[in-house]
């Protein structure tokens, strides 16, 4: 079987934005919650999305922030009567494509082309998700926040004379979310890092001085940029 060179996302984008508006979202807008009918999956075209759950007692999680020239399907394909698992919410202002649901299957179920290309979006994503919860059984807490940052510098990194800024601006509780820990346990963990100068934390952005450091302490293993990121 021949394989594409085309992403899903590339794909989808060629398809329906000659039909369908731009729309554009102010941040902290929450495109749907968990447990939501499905009604569209959403092309992002540009800014930043969170995606997660809140648990029974109010604790929140981020699962992955994705970024633009993302796909966000989070439901279970062809299934009847489905329900989002988890919210999105706008970290940024975004612009995005909504796609109706029954559009976006029935486009994948009569062209090839963009059916391998979403097995292949699936199975990276599948392998990005078994490489975090490694991570996180492998290396506790503190080194769940380090994971993270590796991930953050190679979704969101940008090099500057201090070191690798991660362009995306970032509370310690929203760290923490991403981490799965408490504010207060990220906070400690954060501040020994500070004191090893392996981080700079200015405006709510993060800076990695030392990116040996954090890939020493988790064992890093290196991972393709497609494998290793926040997404």
């Amino acid at each position: 079987m021949q394989t594409t060179s085309i992403s899903i996302y590339t794909l989808l984008v060629q398809f329906f934005q000659k039909n369908e508006p731009v729309q554009k979202v102010k941040a902290g807008t929450v495109l749907f919650h968990e447990k939501d009918p499905v009604e569209y999956i959403y092309l992002n075209l540009k800014g930043s999305i969170a995606l997660g759950r809140v648990h029974l007692r109010g604790k929140e999680f981020i699962l992955k922030v994705l970024d633009d020239k993302e796909l966000i399907v989070e439901y279970q394909l062809f299934k009847p009567n489905p329900h989002y698992q988890f919210y999105a919410k706008t970290l940024s202002d975004c612009e995005l494509l909504a796609i109706k649901k029954e559009q976006f299957e029935e486009f994948i179920v009569t062209d090839p082309e963009a059916m391998i290309a979403l097995v292949e979006w699936l199975s990276t994503g599948y392998l990005k998700s078994q490489m975090k919860c490694q991570d996180l059984i492998m290396n506790g807490k503190k080194g769940g926040l380090f994971s993270i940052l590796i991930r953050l510098s190679k979704t969101y990194g940008v090099k500057t004379e201090n070191g690798i800024l991660i362009d995306l601006p970032l509370t310690h509780q929203e760290l923490a979310n991403l981490t799965y820990g408490t504010r207060e346990v990220i906070q400690r963990a954060l501040k020994e890092l500070r004191e090893k100068d392996i981080i700079l934390y200015e405006n709510q952005k993060f800076t990695i001085k030392n990116l040996a450091y954090l890939k020493t302490e988790v064992d890093c293993q290196n991972c393709p940029s497609e494998i290793c990121g926040i997404n």
